[in-house]
């Protein structure tokens, strides 16, 4: 792999499961020559990330890693994400990926305000602040890389705050797009579908069929590597006329 994104600085959030997007996305830039912070939550998951952070130095390609442990539900996460980003790689930031974020699956009539917190906090209010924080490090021309979901365009029953909140993760998206343009930065959004991961074990079996079959490409799940590979383009500066776009990384199964 040629280093396409050598000398930059990038930030993973929710980097800490060894099947999951993350981890493999960090993994990615870092192979195309990127120095990555990755983000983790609970200290259960410090062994993996460590692992990860591990597999980023055997590279011996100039790219490098480092972790944070940092909950995104509490609004003070993104301050200390960035200052162990600028502590460990300098005040300039390049990328961010967007990445953490949790689903629930609860009908309407079982959903509380506090489920609308825990599914929001992370999967929509994190990607503002986050975004908002690495702003006045940014080094034009920069790249914020959300990931949403196919089930931002999708009615799933019982998944209605996670799709909900994966459509307000394409509304931000755009939203950015636009406001952050001029200064010579994109954002995009990349919707998975179904995904060989820990988190899909938490979506109804029923779901999973159903998107299997209806899937054009091998009627097969994704895996991390097919997703990580769209976001190390939008990362690169060939992607640079792409931006406010949702790329539906689905193999088919949605087609926008």
């Amino acid at each position: 792999m040629a280093p396409t994104l050598e000398g930059k600085v990038a930030i993973v959030t929710g980097a800490s499961r060894s099947r999951g997007i993350g981890a493999q996305v960090a993994y990615e830039l870092a192979r195309r020559g990127a120095k990555v912070i990755v983000t983790f939550t609970s200290p259960n998951s410090e062994e993996a990330v460590d692992e990860l952070v591990k597999r980023i130095e055997r590279l011996q390609n100039g790219s490098a890693a480092a972790k944070v442990q940092a909950d995104l539900r509490q609004v003070n996460a993104p301050e200390k994400i960035v200052r162990a980003t600028r502590s460990a790689f300098g005040d300039r930031i390049d990328i961010l990926v967007n990445n953490a974020g949790c689903e629930l699956v609860k009908s309407l009539g079982d959903t509380s305000a506090d489920d609308f917190s825990y599914v929001y906090d992370l999967n929509v209010r994190a990607v503002l602040l986050m975004s908002r924080e690495v702003l006045p490090y940014l080094r034009a021309p920069g790249r914020i890389i959300n990931v949403s979901s196919v089930g931002a365009r999708l009615g799933l029953k019982d998944l209605s705050l996670y799709c909900s909140s994966k459509a307000a993760v394409e509304g931000l998206t755009r939203c950015f797009a636009a406001e952050l343009g001029p200064q010579g930065h994109t954002v995009n959004a990349v919707n998975p579908g179904p995904v060989q991961t820990d988190v899909l074990d938490g979506i109804p079996k029923e779901i999973v069929e159903m998107q299997k079959k209806s899937t054009p490409v091998e009627s097969r799940l994704g895996t991390t590597d097919d997703i990580s590979q769209v976001v190390g383009f939008l990362a690169e500066e060939s992607s640079r006329w792409i931006t406010g776009q949702a790329i539906s990384a689905s193999g088919g199964f949605s087609m926008y």
